[in-house]
Order: structure tokens, then sequence, then C-alpha cells
């Protein structure tokens, strides 16, 4: 097997499929996330989960919390545990943007997706977000509902 092949079965990006339809996005931004070597690999496999995750700040450094890497098959030195909190790599002038938008009333910082960017490195787009509320979430499905019917009737025409 090639380089080629065996880097094609990777998983690429890690969504969250919820975050948008629980939160309404503000604004993005992406950040590095410190690994320990097995769980990048585990990553590249797609075995990791963005659900229920979120993010803080603690002492001045953002801590990525809940997020689920599975351990990687072929590790039998170091096992980890698998929703252990990690280090979310933001410069610091960023970390004090977050700090004061974060502390408005309804705020959090949700993961959005993970992904490898060109170099391979595995990188976090983070969303500053406002928790929706049930109306709001009926409005957005509808409005999504009313888009893919007029999309449908688009293709039939």
């Amino acid at each position: 097997m090639t380089k080629e092949q065996k880097k094609a079965q990777y998983v690429t990006t890690i969504l969250n499929r919820k975050a948008r339809h629980e939160y309404q996005i503000l604004d993005t931004m992406v950040a590095g996330i410190a690994l320990k070597g097995s769980e990048v690999k585990s990553v590249r496999q797609g075995k990791a989960s963005l659900n229920e995750s979120y993010a803080i700040i603690h002492r001045g450094e953002v801590w990525l919390e809940n997020m689920q890497i599975s351990a990687y098959e072929h590790n039998h030195i170091e096992q980890l545990d698998p929703k252990r909190s990690r280090k979310l790599l933001l410069k610091r002038d960023e970390i004090e943007k977050l700090r004061l938008k974060l502390q408005q009333k309804g705020l959090t910082l949700v993961p959005l997706k993970a992904f490898f960017n060109n170099r391979g490195v595995l990188k976090l787009e983070l969303g500053l977000a406002k928790g929706k509320k049930l109306y709001d979430k009926r409005e957005s499905m509808k409005s999504r509902d009313t888009e893919r019917q007029l999309q449908r009737l688009k293709q039939q025409y």
C-alpha cells in the first residue's frame, strides 16, 4: 500500500453536528490542540467525538473538556483517559479577547470541528456561541425545511 492510499483511509474532519442546532454561533476561531501521539493516531482513524464537549478558560489557558478520543488499539505503553482535559493552543491576546467576551451572560466556547490542516497538524475550530431557545430551534428547522422544499421544486422544473 502506497503513502497516498494510506492517507486516503484517514478521516480528515470530525464535526460537532449538534453545535449549530443547539447554539447560535457568533464568532469562530481556529486553535491547535495538545495531544499525545497515540491520540493523534486515533483521531486520524476517526475514533473521536466532539459531542457534549466544550472549552473553558482556566488560569489564563484554554482547555477542552469532554472530547472523546478512544484508545489507539496498537498502543500498549500508555493508557490515557478518553475524556481527559486537553490544552488548546492560542496566543495570549486571543485568550484575553475570548475571556472578555465570555464574561457576557450566556456565551460559551463550543468546538465545531476538528480537522487536519495541509501540514497534517490537528486543528480545532472553536465557536463563541449563545444557547438557542426552543422556539429558535423550531424556527431554524422550519426555515431549513422550506429551503429544502424550494431546492426540490427547482430540481423538478
